[in-house]
């Protein structure tokens, strides 16, 4: 499987919010977590935010915004996922950990 497997995300321009129903045996507080990561981060940089497993199994958080997008913080978006990243290092270590066992 090259392509990565996506388990959330979150859209500014749409104001969705997606989770994989094939993560749904995932407790209940780590998917509102999850749901709480994408929304804010998008209410604060814009554009997309995706949570997705690469194929080697790792978390990665992808952004992008449409062409033209004056609104989207780009630096501010690297910013935030470096700060995810150190915030949020356990749960996706645990996230990567379920998604190699059960995946």
């Amino acid at each position: 499987m090259d392509e990565p497997v996506v388990l959330c995300g979150a859209n500014a321009y749409l104001r969705k919010y997606y989770f994989n129903p094939d993560f749904s045996l995932l407790p209940g507080p780590v998917r509102d977590e999850l749901q709480i990561l994408c929304v804010t981060f998008t209410e604060e940089v814009g554009g997309v935010c995706t949570l997705c497993f690469d194929p080697e199994g790792n978390l990665q958080i992808r952004t992008e915004a449409e062409e033209g997008d004056a609104s989207f913080d780009e630096i501010g978006a690297e910013l935030r996922i470096r700060q995810i990243r150190r915030d949020k290092e356990e749960l996706f270590q645990s996230l990567e950990l379920f998604y190699r066992t059960f995946a």
